[in-house]
């Protein structure tokens, strides 16, 4: 990924996102996604897996910790790598590389990639979606979190005088491109694909479809964090579950 600016935005935001991730609630991941990945991953025992941009290491630790052979997490962020490598279990390898290029790695290596909210991130998503089906052995499976396109076209609540959430903004779906957001105070970018691009490109890489889901909150998820109350409301994130073909 050659992109300064993305670089740079990653760069600034590491330090923030290092200590959100590990000292701070995490809401959406913990009360969101986290569960639906890890159904989506299944059962994990003695797998070799991949993680697609796998930040600070959170997720790849989680799959570790369910008995994983073996989880490589890879990144382009330095400091979130570096982070990373802090915590290994042994279990775990961080390297630093794009998800857009993987040359050092072999075909048919892993038996399940991951990629947890990282694809929003990649320019060329595409070229991802190759090199994943490119190092995943015959049967393997693709685990992909994202931002749902119908949050990612603009994603903010319309809301009254009083602050009372309306309803979420859907404006410039068809427009596919960068969309810049601020998250913990600093502005970076995301790539907006409608549906149909997304999973056009799946299988135009040789993916099949095994499952798609729309993770909500449920009561639990809302009594442990009651700031997801009104996300119930709409689809934020999108799981889809992919296998390369035996």
């Amino acid at each position: 990924m050659n992109n300064p600016d993305l670089r740079r935005q990653w760069q600034n935001l590491a330090p923030l996102w290092i200590r959100e991730v590990r000292e701070g609630r995490n809401a959406v991941r913990a009360g969101l996604l986290d569960r639906a990945m890890i159904e989506a991953c299944g059962d994990v025992r003695g797998l070799r897996i991949v993680d697609t941009g796998c930040g600070e290491g959170r997720f790849s630790r989680m799959l570790a910790a369910r008995d994983a052979g073996y989880v490589l997490g890879l990144d382009l962020c330095e400091p979130l790598v570096e982070a990373a490598r802090a915590l290994a279990t042994g279990r775990d390898e961080y390297r630093v590389a794009d998800v857009q290029e993987m040359p050092g790695i072999a075909d048919n290596q892993f038996d399940l990639a991951v990629s947890y909210l990282s694809q929003c991130d990649l320019p060329e998503v595409d070229a991802n979606n190759r090199e994943v089906f490119r190092i995943l052995k015959p049967g393997g499976r693709f685990a992909i979190a994202n931002i749902h396109p119908m949050r990612s076209a603009f994603g903010g609540w319309l809301k009254a005088d009083d602050g009372k959430k309306l309803h979420v903004i859907l404006d410039r779906y068809f427009e596919e491109n960068e969309r810049t957001w601020t998250m913990m105070g600093v502005e970076f970018t995301n790539f907006h694909r409608s549906l149909m691009t997304t999973v056009t490109g799946f299988l135009a890489a040789g993916f099949v479809f095994e499952g798609l889901v729309e993770p909500t909150a449920t009561p639990e998820d809302i009594a442990r964090f009651p700031e997801l109350g009104e996300e119930a409301r709409v689809p934020n994130f999108i799981l889809y579950e992919l296998a390369k073909p035996a």
